[in-house]
């Protein structure tokens, strides 16, 4: 690798293995592709599936992996610079094509699909490899049948859902790119601000930050936020009645293949067990950080002994690499192949999409690919967002290369499940190395900032998950102060009442940069990955040996397994409410011990 610390030259993404520019012949092959087959594949396969269900998911499958290939390309492209116009017009152009063609060839499939009968079902797949191997992806579209409406209603929606309410989460991201705030040194971009607020070792200077920040979110722009959330839930509340789901909750759950009560019993265990947990931990923060009591500013803010250091993305990714490599060096090969196809997106650059994501698809003729943006600004948070996103491209190689284009993706629930055992993986490295160099303060530094990770995952995610709830079941349109109130409970919820554990001035406005809340009931994968992560962890010393074999199993399944299938090696139950809990006291309580233990030492601290 080619890596400096120079912006200018650190990596950018090479797209040229999927299409060599917009005008690229491959592209256009593909296009008519689609033309031609979507009409071709209604006259070959409607009212025909208990005959030719096999033929049918093959050439599903090889759909899928065009699509991928289109979508790929535009999404990594647009990611890159939000602001060009022709990509904008060229993702717009095939989104209107693909819907018309879907919906106008294609409905009937999963709705036929759903309906065919069990028994003929159940002979197609005694008889046809390509039904059994599909098994999983074809059961999971039979359970949606319940709440699928008419062929006619299902093509309508398909043709229309370029301009549907997406669309508003899609100018939103462009127009959150175009924020600039009031900051000391000059305008800064919202990746730029949020850096200074989370590094900055001065507490009056992290509260002037976050009072820009706040005061530069209020105004037109919560406006619009509010806005594309209230079409974002209108559209989803019509949607989920006449599908006749019984909650705004239950799409999600079921596409994540968790049980309500599962997903009810993740919530309860954070707020009875980790949010007094949660509260301990930021007093201690407060005593550590020499203030009577923190501000929100401060939720983040570095401790006074932590190494501040820039960490060079080289020096990153070498720490990165070493703790993988020390895990598995199946996976530490994995990720070395992702940076020598130049498959990652390194500095931030004005019009570039802010936070950091891992995008992996399986193209035409089964070949995985896997691409990563970063947004490195050389603290050590951008080091784990680095082994987060790594873990993420990992996962889609492996499951690609196993599953194929229909299988290859995890439901949301599970999929954080790789990334932050990436973290994990990187945090047990490092915290190793501390312990060998007998250095107290450095370990209380990497331990609050796990904990910090831990608490950003699972509780402030939960708590998201709760404002989310809210706005869900409030009747009738939201203005912004009507969400801003709603935000406001939400923390108190969690975090406590004024003056207990923070002190919540320039807040109000800080819900309209969430932009996971245009993906409803997305967030609360970050909490059930986190946890599930730390059930592994606390596993792996028992299984020795055979844990790392299962664990690259677990990531090869993909979507093809629900979670108690995928845990069942590994001697862990989901389904028991005390898994949740068991996660939360065998993780972040020790945690918490240990560094109220090592800030006992400090004179004053403990």
């Amino acid at each position: 690798m080619n890596m400096t610390d120079s912006a200018d030259t650190l990596p950018v993404w090479d797209l040229s293995p999927i299409y060599r520019g917009l005008d690229d012949p491959l592209l256009q092959e593909d296009l008519a592709w689609l033309q031609s087959h979507y009409p071709a594949f209604a006259a070959d396969f409607r009212g025909k599936l208990a005959e030719r269900l096999g033929d049918a998911l093959q050439e599903w499958e090889r759909f899928a992996e065009r699509l991928n290939r289109l979508y790929f390309y535009l999404h990594l492209r647009h990611a890159a610079d939000l602001e060009e116009e022709a990509v904008k017009n060229r993702l717009h152009e095939v989104n209107v094509l693909v819907d018309r063609l879907g919906g106008e060839y294609a409905t009937f499939f999963t709705i036929e699909l759903a309906a065919l009968p069990e028994e003929i079902w159940q002979r197609h797949c005694q008889q046809d490899a390509r039904c059994l191997r599909l098994r999983s992806w074809v059961e999971q579209v039979r359970l949606q049948r319940p709440f699928m409406l008419s062929t006619e209603v299902e093509a309508a929606l398909s043709k229309r859902a370029t301009f549907a309410a997406s669309s508003w989460s899609d100018f939103y991201d462009e127009v959150e790119s175009e924020l600039r705030f009031a900051l000391a040194d000059g305008p800064a971009t919202l990746e730029k601000a949020l850096h200074q607020l989370n590094n900055d070792p001065d507490a009056d200077r992290r509260f002037a930050v976050l009072t820009a920040l706040n005061d530069g979110l209020g105004g037109s722009f919560a406006r619009f936020s509010a806005q594309v959330l209230n079409m974002v839930v209108g559209s989803k509340r019509v949607e989920d009645q006449e599908r006749s789901y019984p909650h705004p909750m239950s799409y999600r759950n079921r596409h994540n293949r968790l049980d309500d009560g599962i997903v009810q019993a993740l919530h309860q265990a954070v707020e009875e067990e980790a949010t007094p947990l949660c509260q301990r931990y930021y007093q201690l923060k407060a005593r550590l950080l020499g203030l009577p009591l923190l501000r929100w500013s401060d939720r983040n803010a570095p401790l006074p002994f932590a190494d501040q250091s820039r960490i060079p993305y080289q020096e990153g990714w070498q720490l990165v690499l070493q703790a993988f490599q020390q895990f598995s060096p199946t996976l530490a090969e994995l990720v070395s192949q992702v940076a020598r196809q130049g498959a990652i997106d390194v500095a931030p650059r004005p019009a570039k999409q802010s936070g950091a994501f891992n995008y992996s698809v399986v193209l035409p003729g089964g070949h995985t690919l896997s691409y990563v943006l970063l947004n490195y600004q050389e603290s050590s948070r951008d080091v784990m967002t680095l082994a987060h996103e790594l873990g993420h491209a990992v996962h889609g190689l492996l499951a690609g290369e196993a599953q194929g284009a229909l299988l290859a993706s995890a439901p949301m629930a599970y999929a954080e499940t790789a990334s932050i055992f990436a973290e994990m993986t990187t945090f047990q490295f490092l915290r190793q190395r501390l312990q060998q160099q007998n250095n107290p303060l450095a370990l209380l530094a990497l331990l609050t900032e796990r904990i910090e990770t831990f608490l950003n995952s699972v509780v402030r995610q939960i708590g998201f998950s709760f404002f989310e709830q809210a706005v869900h079941g409030h009747d009738g349109r939201l203005s912004a102060a009507d969400l801003a109130q709603l935000w406001h409970q939400s923390l108190l919820r969690l975090y406590g009442p004024p003056g207990e554990t923070f002190r919540y001035e320039a807040t109000e406005n800080l819900w309209s940069y969430i932009s996971h809340f245009h993906n409803p009931f997305y967030v609360y994968a970050y909490a059930c990955g986190e946890l599930l992560t730390q059930s592994l962890y606390a596993v792996q010393p028992r299984l020795g040996p055979r844990f790392e074999p299962c664990y690259r199993q677990l990531l090869q399944a993909g979507g093809s397994q629900d979670l108690v299938t995928l845990l069942r090696p590994f001697e862990l139950d989901p389904t028991d409410a005390a898994f949740w809990r068991q996660g939360i006291r065998t993780t972040l309580q020790p945690l918490m011990q240990e560094a109220e233990a090592l800030a006992a030492l400090l004179p004053g601290k403990g």
